[in-house]
């Protein structure tokens, strides 16, 4: 499985991006699909993630209401909309994949991890 983000920019605070996830494979609606960040010193943090059909969805506490997940399983995309965003949503974000478990918000249980796209929000 190869994953490949896209989508990150400078923006100014309040304002909005979509990061997007394509994903290789031909099982790509059987995986949990999730969104970390990580900045500079610190430990990867939890953003986001869905699972298979995209019937569910879960989020940290720091984004809940500003950040929505969503997936096309036809497309083997998985999206990230951001919303109201902060100068501390300033990070490099990365998508992976979870493959035959579902703990969507559990770093060491994904598999599969793309590059990193760099979202930068300036106060």
């Amino acid at each position: 499985v190869q994953l490949q983000a896209s989508g990150g920019g400078l923006v100014q605070a309040g304002g909005s991006l979509r990061l997007s996830c394509a994903a290789s494979g031909r099982a790509f609606s059987s995986y949990v699909m999730g969104w970390f960040r990580q900045t500079p010193g610190k430990d990867r943090e939890f953003v986001a993630a869905v699972t298979f059909s995209g019937g569910s969805s879960y989020y940290a506490d720091s984004v809940k209401g500003r950040f929505s997940i969503s997936r096309d399983n036809v497309a083997n995309k998985v999206y990230l909309q951001m919303n109201s965003l902060k100068p501390e949503d300033t990070a490099v974000y990365s998508c992976a994949a979870q493959i035959g478990i579902l703990k969507p918000r559990t770093e060491a249980a994904y598999n599969y991890w793309g590059q990193g796209t760099q979202v930068t929000v300036s106060s």
